[in-house]
């Protein structure tokens, strides 16, 4: 079942809508989000996935509402595991609080675009080469053990190739001016540690693709769907880091969580074939994966959290 085009544009008209009121929102306040403020936004984002999800459901039928909810929700999942990265890239560029929105702003843009060219060469390679999903489905396997059995490294994101051509190519300056990625100094243009700080989020989040993309394939090859899912998830990325930021090292078991949604979606694409297991068994499994390993991580920290409230 295709897709008309006027949906794909309809699609793109309201996510460039949100944005812009989402913006100019928060340019009026002048001041990083509060945990309460960032609540609000992450619901009324989600709120918004949802209703586009009755609109995919309405118009496209119900089993692709379902996909995109799978979808959507494997890739916001996963969107937590960024939002632990990009706390360490600010902390070792040292961005100031303000800063940090216009650099979350700039690389949403960019991984809109860079997911788009992700997401269309992964469903030509699908659909010219079928066993690319048995790949995808390993490939998928393997993240997951890799996640099951490490922790985040800490990462020294200055000594990597991309930082090293970076300053070989252009000038930067040690200062942070404000929360512009360039500066004229003596006269001439140099980019900021915010610029540098946003190249390292993109390059980041093209990672993590690699990885997320994937597993949208193992429930639909449909490319509006795995594309609307995936931008659904990543626009509501900023919002969600200014209230998931100071409290990551709550979340002692998502990463175990996460990991076995991966091996699970893994298993899935590669037996679709001879086994297949319905999207609805899919979303049931990831919903309680999540819920179960949430719970159990805030209640294992939480004498830990009433030990900082007390300081």
């Amino acid at each position: 079942m295709t897709t008309s085009i006027w949906f794909w544009i309809a699609f793109h008209i309201g996510v460039f809508i949100a944005l812009i009121v989402d913006l100019v929102s928060f340019k009026h306040r002048g001041r990083e989000l509060s945990m309460r403020a960032a609540a609000q936004r992450s619901v009324l984002w989600i709120i918004l996935s949802l209703c586009f999800s009755l609109v995919v459901w309405r118009l496209k039928g119900p089993q692709h509402g379902v996909d995109f909810l799978t979808g959507y929700l494997v890739e916001y999942s996963l969107s937590v595991d960024n939002i632990f990265v990009f706390v360490l890239i600010f902390a070792y560029f040292r961005v100031p609080s303000l800063a940090q929105h216009r650099a979350l702003v700039w690389g949403i843009i960019g991984a809109l675009v860079m997911r788009g060219v992700v997401i269309l060469c992964g469903i030509a390679l699908v659909r010219r080469f079928h066993f690319i999903l048995y790949l995808f489905g390993v490939f998928l396997l393997i993240t997951a053990l890799r996640m099951f059995f490490s922790e985040h490294p800490r990462r020294d994101f200055g000594e990597s190739w991309v930082m090293r051509l970076c300053r070989r190519i252009f000038p930067i300056t040690q200062e942070f001016y404000g929360e512009h990625f360039k500066a004229r100094v003596d006269g001439r243009w140099m980019l900021t540690p915010l610029a540098l700080a946003l190249i390292v989020i993109d390059i980041m989040d093209l990672i993590f693709a690699v990885d997320s993309i994937p597993a949208v394939f193992a429930i639909t090859q449909d490319p509006f769907i795995v594309y609307t899912s995936n931008i659904c998830a990543i626009i509501g990325l900023r919002s969600l880091y200014f209230l998931l930021a100071h409290l990551m090292d709550r979340f002692v078991y998502l990463q175990t969580g996460l990991a076995v949604i991966l091996g699970f979606i893994g298993v899935k694409m590669i037996i679709a074939d001879y086994y297949p297991i319905s999207n609805w068994v899919s979303l049931g499994v990831i919903v309680f994966v999540l819920a179960v390993t949430i719970t159990v991580s805030m209640i294992a920290t939480q004498n830990r959290a009433r030990a900082q409230n007390r300081k």
